[in-house]
């Protein structure tokens, strides 16, 4: 499989990828990393984006995550390997890929929940985190960006 376009060595593609890595970056130390992490990986699991699923995978696991936690990051609501606080930001996560699946988009509930266990600098980073990976999501299915090839720390 290749990509419809070099997507990463076009200069105006460069030009807004160093405007959402910026974005991405001011919200580096906001949430735990492997919050961050799970809610990048199961977004692009659910938007089939491969390119970042195995980016956001190899990125956890050189970080220290498990493979078992990966490994069931797809079924997070029956595993029980996720605290209380990952289960809300997955679950935010999830509602907030899937808009088109509810009239309601964010249930208030979800909301609720995630503001247990979130400040709220936490829950702006968290918006942010989830709109941001969707994007990138978006970029990388549209332009068909194979997946299998990523190298941890291969954009920085």
């Amino acid at each position: 499989m290749d990509a419809r376009i070099n997507y990463f060595g076009n200069a105006l593609a460069g030009k807004v990828m160093r405007h959402f890595n910026s974005a991405a970056a001011a919200l580096a130390a906001a949430l735990p990393a492997a919050t961050e992490e799970l809610v990048k990986i199961r977004a692009s699991q659910i938007n089939g984006c491969g390119f970042c699923t195995d980016m956001h995978t190899k990125e956890a696991a050189a970080a220290g995550e498990t493979q078992l936690r990966l490994n069931l990051v797809a079924a997070w609501r029956e595993a029980t390997v996720f605290t209380d606080a990952e289960r809300a930001a997955l679950e935010l996560a999830e509602q907030g890929t899937r808009l088109a699946d509810s009239s309601t988009g964010v249930t208030d509930e979800a909301w609720a929940n995630a503001a247990k266990f979130y400040d709220e600098d936490q829950l702006a980073a968290l918006i942010s985190l989830i709109a941001l990976i969707n994007a990138y999501n978006r970029i990388n299915v549209i332009n068909r960006q194979p997946a299998g090839d990523y190298q941890v720390g291969m954009f920085g």
